[in-house]
Formats: C-alpha cells, structure tokens, sequence
C-alpha cells in the first residue's frame, strides 16, 4: 500500500532513526507529526520537509508525561483529521555495569523507555480501536534480543517492550480491532544514543564498536517505511537490523 496521505505521529524525532523516518516518509508522501524535547531541532526538520514540498508539524513533547503525548496524538488529528500510524522512537541508552550503581540512570531508563512507549501507547489507542484500524511501531534493540555486559538495565527495557507489543498484536487479533504492530530492535546505529553513556569504560568500548560496524539512522527508516506500506492484512511485526558485518 501507498504511504501517500498517512498521518504518522514520531516521537524522538528531532535526530537519529526519528528524523531520518520523518524525512523518508515525508518524501513518500505521508503527514507528519514530530515530538521531541528539543524545539529547535524541530523546528529546522519541518521546515525542511515543507521547503522540500512535503507536509509536517511538530510539538514540543516529555514522553515520561503522558499529557505531552495526548497532545501530540490530538494536534495529528486536529489538523490532519486522523492518525493512521504512531513510532514510537524515543529512547536512551545509558549503559554501565549494575556494580557502577547508576540508580539514577537506572530510574530514567524505565521512565523513558518503557513509561514512554506506555504513555504512547495510552494516547493513541482510544483512536485506533474505535476507528479498528491503526499500526504501532516501538524501537526496541539488539538488547531486547540478546544480553550482554553492560547493558542490564537499558536490555531489560527493551525486553520490556518487546513482549509489550507482541501482547499488544495478540489482544488486537483477539479483539477484532486490526490493530498493527512493529518492533524494531536496531545494533549499531549511528545516532545520539551514545552521547547517554555516562560511565567512562562502557563509552570507550561502545564507541570503538560503533566506529567499527555502525551503519547510518535512514537504513532503520527504510525498514518503518516498508513495514507501513504493507498491506492493512499483513503485519510483520518483528524486525532486527544489523550491520552486514556486524557479528
């Protein structure tokens, strides 16, 4: 199916697989809603999409306050008039040994990446089962699929959201609301994520990995692109994007 005309809502969309997404599906033709903390960054992505011709707006969004996305899921629908898709994008990834006791970080982690999906999540669901139609795509991550030293916590959230959303595709087959889903657990990508890391060793360590294998944020926005333009009675809900030579 064509992209052309979709409202598709992204959050974490002011850098990295957000605003390479929001570029991609703009060119494809779809209508855009872009959340994210930081305004400025905003603000230069969606002039850019309408300079280039394309439809976009953008609201400035905490994704740990679910009011912020209420609002976020009501502007795609105020001036658009529907929602067909949302992208769950934002996320961060401060990884460090449990022994390092990062509490904090700990703490921010389940908020924004598990409570940020939740809170995504409770926005837009009310829209997609009245109307029994709507796709629900999260990024979750090669920890969400393997573990690994250092990683404990931020794995163990987007663990989280990978049996999230598979329950989330079981209930909509269930309840006869054709509700789609997509999950994409993403290695190295070549993004902000890094810039999280607090703890010295695991920094050195992630950054000479992804100077090695990473591979750029539009190769993740080819894959959301084609997850939504299947057709409304397929979904493929599951996809782990690695670096050709990655091992």
């Amino acid at each position: 199916m064509s992209i052309i005309g979709k409202v598709v809502v992204i959050t974490g969309a002011s850098s990295g697989i957000g605003e390479a997404t929001a570029r991609l599906l703009a060119k494809k033709g779809a209508k855009v809603v872009l959340g994210a903390r930081r305004e400025d960054k905003l603000q230069k992505i969606v002039e850019s999409i309408v300079n280039a011709g394309g439809e976009a707006m953008y609201l400035v969004t905490d994704v740990v306050k679910q009011e912020d996305n209420e609002r976020l899921v009501q502007l795609a629908k105020k001036h658009f008039g529907k929602i067909d898709a949302i992208f769950l994008n934002a996320g961060i990834m401060p990884n460090s040994p449990l022994s390092a006791m990062q509490v904090t970080e700990w703490r921010q982690l389940v908020e924004v990446n598990i409570n940020g999906v939740l809170n995504g999540i409770a926005a837009v669901l009310p829209t997609f089962i009245s109307q029994k139609s709507g796709h629900i795509i999260t990024t979750s991550s090669v920890a969400g699929l393997k573990s690994y030293p250092g990683g404990a916590v931020y794995g163990a959230t987007k663990w989280a959201v990978r049996n999230l959303m598979e329950v989330l595709r079981m209930e909509s087959a269930q309840e006869g609301t054709n509700i789609r889903t997509a999950t994409l657990y993403p290695a190295a990508i070549n993004t902000e994520l890094l810039e999280t890391i607090s703890d010295t060793r695991t920094l050195t360590t992630m950054t000479q990995e992804y100077k090695k294998f990473g591979i750029t944020p539009d190769r993740v926005a080819s894959v959301v692109a084609f997850a939504i333009e299947q057709p409304d009675d397929v979904n493929i809900n599951e996809f782990t994007i690695w670096p050709t030579t990655q091992s």
